[in-house]
């Protein structure tokens, strides 16, 4: 496959360009490093510095390669920034998508895979795994702005055939520590325990023990960005022999809370979190648990990384690296 990637040097997206390239395929990542870090670009992709808006830019790349599809990685992912600045997050996260969708429907790239989210779901009255059909409930701008991408997108299947992929919780570094994640102000829980554990922060807040679940904390359903960097190879794979677009959960169907992750690091490193309890943070949710029934009926796709102490693992050694490199 001859892949066009936006946002190949942000977390995901770096990861996936590395899937698709192990499996001898061609990459090509757009990428405005606004949020990005250009050291998680790999090495034997090839690289233009543009936004997804760029018309002119991206048309002639386009008209320049036998793209066999797009993968739309790029976009601002902070629920809480979302709440206070929602229009930044429907410009860009449904806007500018809608905008490069259109360049690419006009120089004939009609295949997409969408990078969505789980938090489509929102608050989920069932006591259940979330499959495809739960009905969306969301709680934050960040998450009404993929909903927004998404319904373009079913709105206009005369015009485009794509895979929707909703995220649950994504977490964990490659293996071979060549990218993980990489921010200044990021509010991802295993990330923020790393930090922990290599001295970059003294203790963690939790938002909320007032849930109604069994320790109080949420839950959630964490997925190794490897793991996910693979669908996307896999899904690319379907999208070219089929006609039809779709819809997956991209999860493992397990839910650990945010207790269940703090004592399972401390299990490894002697206790090193410490935490205090926080007022729940606007927009977030209490459980969230993927149903993935359909994502393997579909697609040729196991799980290699299946397991939380391997998640938690694999980010504190990428933690490790960078802050030996001052990153």
């Amino acid at each position: 496959m001859n892949i066009l990637l936006t946002g190949g040097a942000g977390y995901i997206g770096s990861h996936a360009a590395l899937s698709l390239l192990d499996g001898g395929h061609k990459v090509h990542i757009i990428d405005n490093l606004s949020t990005g870090n250009e050291i998680l670009i790999p090495k034997s992709a090839k690289f233009t510095n543009c936004n997804i808006n760029n018309e002119e830019v991206i048309s002639n790349l386009i008209q320049s390669n036998n793209f066999d599809l797009l993968m739309h990685f790029a976009g601002f992912i902070q629920v809480e920034e979302s709440v206070s600045q929602p229009g930044k997050y429907f410009e860009n996260n449904t806007n500018n998508a809608i905008k490069l969708f259109n360049i690419c429907k006009k120089n004939g790239l009609t295949k997409i895979v969408f990078s969505s989210t789980a938090a489509a779901y929102g608050l989920v009255s069932e006591n259940k795994l979330i499959d495809e059909h739960t009905n969306l409930n969301p709680q934050n701008p960040y998450a009404e702005s993929k909903i927004k991408t998404e319904n373009f997108l079913f709105d206009n299947e005369e015009n485009f055939q794509f895979i929707i992929l909703r995220y649950f919780n994504v977490a964990g570094a490659d293996k071979k520590l060549r990218s993980g994640q990489i921010s200044k102000k990021s509010t991802h829980l295993i990330k923020k325990i790393s930090e922990v554990v290599v001295g970059k922060k003294d203790q963690i807040k939790i938002f909320g023990n007032n849930y109604n679940t069994p320790d109080g904390t949420a839950i959630r359903d964490y997925i190794h960005v490897s793991d996910l960097a693979d669908i996307h190879v896999e899904v690319g794979k379907y999208l070219l022999k089929n006609l039809e677009s779709n819809l997956f959960n991209c999860g493992y169907g397990n839910g650990f809370s945010v207790l269940d992750v703090v004592n399972t690091t401390n299990s490894i490193y002697q206790n090193k979190i410490i935490y205090k309890f926080s007022d729940r943070r606007e927009g977030d949710v209490e459980k969230l648990i993927a149903n993935t029934s359909k994502l393997l009926k579909y697609i040729k796709w196991q799980p290699k990384y299946n397991d939380l102490k391997e998640i938690i693992n694999s980010s504190i050694k990428w933690e490790k690296k960078i802050n030996a490199s001052n990153i």
